[in-house]
C-alpha cells in the first residue's frame, strides 16, 4: 500500500513539473525560427514574380513545417540552415550565369551534380562504416564505437549533400530557362535524390530516438542499391540533365504531392529493411544466442513507427493526388495504373497496421509483409513506369 502512494506522489510530481512543448523551447529553437522566416520573406522578395499565391502559401507552409521538425528533432536545426547556406553560397557564385560551373567549389562541391555525387559516394563510406562498426562491437561486446559513429556522422552528410544538390538544382533550372525554372522532382532521377534524402533523415531519427546504431547497415544497404542505380540512371540515360517541365507537370500541386507521396516511400522502403533485421534478431533469441543486433521488439517498434508516418503521408499524397486530377483531368480518379497501384500500396499498409493495432499480431508474419511490401511499393514506384503505361506515364526509364 505505502509503495502505490509512493508511486501516486511521483505520478503526481511529474505531472506538475511536467513543461508544454512551447515552455520546453530554448533560445536557439527561437532564433531557427526567425532565421527559417527571414529566409522565407527573403525568398519571397527576390522570386515573387515567379509565384502565384498557392505557391506563396506553399512557401509560407514549408517553413512553418521546416520550424516545426527543426523542434521536434533538433538536428535539424543545424542541417537545415548549413543546407540554406551552402546553396545559397553556390547561387553566389553562380552569379546568374550557367556557364561559371568550372569555378572551383562549384566544379567540385557545390554545382548541383557534384553535390549529388558527394551524396552517392558518402552513402557508401557510411555503409562501411556501419558494416565494419557492427562487426567490431560483436567483437567487443559494445554497443557503440567509433566507426558506428562515423557511419551515422557520413548519413547526416549524404543527406546535406543531396538537399542541397536539389536545392542548387532548383536555381539552375530558372539559369538554364529563366520562365521555365521548376522544382527538381519533376522525373525519376530528381526523386530519387529526393527519396535518399527522406530516408537518411528518417533512419537517423529513429536511430537517436531508439539508439539503434547497429540497424544503418540494413538501411544503408537499400540505399547503397539505389545509389547504384542513379548512377547507372544518370550514365547510361544522361538523366542528370535538366529538362523543361511537360505540360502535366507545370503545376504548383506537384510542389506538394511529390514530397509527401516519397515520405512515404521511404518509410516504408526503411521498413522493409528493419523488417529483415527483426527476422534476423528473431531467429537469433529462438536459438538461445546472444544477438548483436537491438531486440526483436524494439526492431518491429521502429518499424512500426515507419509505417505509420508513411502511411498517414503516403494518405495525404493520395488526396492531393486525386485532387490535381481533377484540376488537370476534370476527374478524381480515373484507374489508371499508377492511381491502382498506390491503392494497392496504401491497403497493403492500412492492413499492416489493422493487423498489429486492432489484431494484435506481432513478430515474423508482420515482418515478412513489411519485407513484400516493398516488392509491391517498388513496383508501385518504377515498375509501373516501366511495364505499364497510361496518364503517368511521362515518368518512364
Amino acid at each position: 500500500m505505502t509503495d502505490y502512494t509512493e508511486t501516486q506522489k511521483l505520478s503526481g510530481h511529474a505531472l506538475l513539473t511536467h513543461k508544454s512543448f512551447l515552455r520546453r523551447l530554448d533560445v536557439w529553437d527561437w532564433l531557427f525560427a526567425v532565421v527559417i522566416a527571414l529566409t522565407a520573406m527573403f525568398v519571397q522578395t527576390q522570386a515573387s514574380h515567379h509565384m502565384d499565391g498557392y505557391e506563396m502559401a506553399i512557401l509560407w507552409f514549408s517553413a512553418a513545417s521546416t520550424v516545426l521538425l527543426g523542434w521536434f528533432f533538433k538536428p535539424l536545426r543545424w542541417f537545415t540552415v548549413l543546407s540554406l547556406v551552402l546553396a545559397y553560397g553556390a547561387i553566389k557564385l553562380y552569379g546568374g550565369d550557367i556557364g561559371n560551373t568550372d569555378r572551383f567549389l562549384l566544379k567540385y562541391f557545390l554545382s548541383s551534380q557534384s553535390a549529388i555525387m558527394w551524396q552517392c559516394a558518402t552513402v557508401f563510406f557510411a555503409l562501411f562504416c556501419y558494416i565494419a562498426g557492427v562487426l567490431l562491437a560483436k567483437k567487443q561486446n559494445a554497443d557503440r564505437n567509433t566507426l558506428l559513429g562515423m557511419g551515422t556522422a557520413l548519413t547526416w552528410v549524404s543527406a546535406l549533400a543531396g538537399f542541397t544538390g536539389l536545392l542548387v538544382r532548383w536555381h539552375e533550372s530558372y539559369l538554364l530557362r529563366p520562365d521555365a525554372g521548376h522544382i527538381p522532382v519533376s522525373n525519376l532521377y530528381e526523386v530519387f535524390i529526393l527519396f535518399l534524402v527522406i530516408t537518411a533523415l528518417m533512419y537517423l531519427y529513429y536511430e537517436s530516438k531508439f539508439a539503434v546504431q547497429k540497424l544503418g547497415g540494413f538501411v544503408l544497404s537499400f540505399m547503397s542499391v539505389v545509389v547504384v542505380f542513379v548512377l547507372w540512371y544518370s550514365v547510361s540515360r544522361e538523366a542528370h540533365t535538366i529538362q523543361p517541365l511537360i505540360p502535366a507537370l507545370q503545376s504548383w500541386w506537384m510542389k506538394i504531392h511529390v514530397p509527401a507521396n516519397f515520405i512515404g516511400y521511404g518509410a516504408f522502403c526503411m521498413a522493409a529493411m528493419l523488417g529483415i533485421a527483426e527476422l534476423w534478431a528473431i531467429r537469433s533469441e529462438s536459438a538461445g544466442k546472444k544477438s548483436w543486433l537491438p531486440d526483436s521488439q524494439t526492431i518491429e517498434e521502429v518499424m512500426y513507427k515507419a509505417i505509420a508516418v508513411g502511411f498517414l503521408f503516403f494518405t495525404i499524397a493520395t488526396i492531393l493526388g486525386a485532387l490535381w486530377a481533377a484540376d488537370a483531368w476534370g476527374r478524381y480518379w480515373s484507374w489508371d495504373p499508377k492511381e491502382t497501384w498506390a491503392f494497392i500500396v496504401w491497403l497493403n499498409y492500412a492492413v499492416w497496421l489493422h493487423l498489429r493495432l486492432v489484431a494484435g499480431w506481432r513478430g515474423k508474419v508482420l515482418a515478412w509483409w513489411a519485407i513484400i511490401g516493398l516488392f509491391v511499393t517498388a513496383f508501385a514506384f518504377i515498375g509501373v513506369n516501366m511495364f505499364l503505361s497510361g496518364l503517368h506515364s511521362y515518368g518512364t526509364l
